[in-house]
């Protein structure tokens, strides 16, 4: 869809540490043909803050870039993968108490790595909704440790990450314009995560760490691998064409791409090739010291692009995201300004 009056005020991000590849190789955590596959060369890493604790994080460096207060912000919005620290526990209300401490809606969104340009469509539709609306936070946080979680073989081809993002959407004014967003869904391919195993009354009770590759195993020997490729496809494909033809663009006309936070190997199947989008049009020289932030990929390299200078006004910048379920979304973003705090 067209997007008209949506502007992105802020953004913040918090990523505690780094975990180097190599020294996780030498540890035995890494298996060497990840880390060969992947070009990841070190990924964010908590050592002791809990996602909700680095999303609160990131949420307060993005309010006060936009210089929010408590009652400018209409919608809060906490989208994530993961454990987030607590059970049976609202985690979108402790942000919301952390940082604002006012009384509009604090939701939480679980549409795994499609979750961050999800709450996008969702917090842009809710401000336009009604007159008065202003702000919204949008937050992203994971913290992908054991024992639920193996960082390294989990899901082969995508070392996982620790860390929190945020972004403010405006109705009135920022840095960057959002221009045309388009989410799409494929239900069919909601087993490539789930596979065979039956459901269970308790968290990981068919063991852990959780296998996502064990469960795409289960998927193509049943569906078959062309199945598979041709309706993830078609998904990613058809989301980044509606986006572009929304905002009157071809790919070629984007100053920069930015993808999912995959490895070497996977983003050139899915993306580099299909698309023919050239890597030094990324942030991937970023990207492979961060790894797979889950919902907060497409958060964290448009701040990056912005603090480090690299995304100038004028540039029209193309988000697009996955997540198991499956989804997709495509997202394009123009840069207006350079705001004072990247500067900061």
């Amino acid at each position: 869809m067209r997007v008209d009056g949506i502007f992105v005020q802020a953004t913040g991000v918090r990523l505690p540490a780094r975990l180097r590849v190599d020294d996780a190789v030498a540890a035995g955590a890494c298996p060497p043909r990840t880390a060969q596959a992947t070009g990841v060369v070190s990924v964010a890493y908590s050592p002791e803050e809990s996602a909700a604790e680095m999303a609160v994080a990131a949420a307060a460096r993005a309010l006060d870039r936009a210089g929010a207060r408590p009652e400018d912000i209409d919608l809060i919005l906490h989208a994530d993968t993961y454990h987030q620290g607590q059970d049976l526990w609202p985690v979108a209300s402790y942000i919301q108490r952390e940082t604002l401490r006012n009384s509009c809606p604090a939701l939480e969104i679980r549409q795994m790595s499609n979750g961050g340009l999800a709450a996008v469509e969702l917090a842009a539709a809710y401000l336009k909704a009604a007159p008065g609306r202003r702000q919204a936070l949008l937050t992203t946080a994971d913290r992908f440790c054991e024992p639920g979680i193996d960082r390294w073989r989990t899901d082969p081809g995508t070392p996982y990450a620790d860390g929190g993002t945020a972004l403010v959407l405006s109705r009135h004014s920022g840095f960057a314009a959002l221009t045309s967003l388009a989410l799409f869904a494929d239900s069919e391919l909601e087993p490539l995560h789930r596979g065979d195993t039956p459901f269970s009354p308790a968290p990981f009770t068919h063991g852990m760490p959780v296998d996502f590759d064990a469960a795409k195993r289960s998927f193509v020997e049943r569906m078959g691998i062309s199945y598979a490729v041709a309706r993830s496809g078609a998904g990613q494909y058809g989301v980044v064409k509606e986006a572009l033809s929304d905002a009157g663009m071809e790919l070629a006309d984007a100053a920069w791409v930015i993808l999912p936070h995959f490895g070497r190997r996977r983003l050139q199947s899915i993306y580099y090739r299909p698309f023919g989008i050239d890597p030094d049009r990324t942030p991937w020289e970023w990207t492979r010291t961060v790894g797979h932030l889950g919902a907060g990929d497409q958060f964290a390299s448009l701040d990056r692009l912005v603090v480090s200078g690299r995304a100038v006004p004028g540039d029209r910048c193309v988000l697009m995201s996955v997540g198991a379920g499956y989804s997709w979304g495509c997202a394009v973003v123009d840069i207006l300004d350079r705001p004072a705090w990247a500067d900061g």
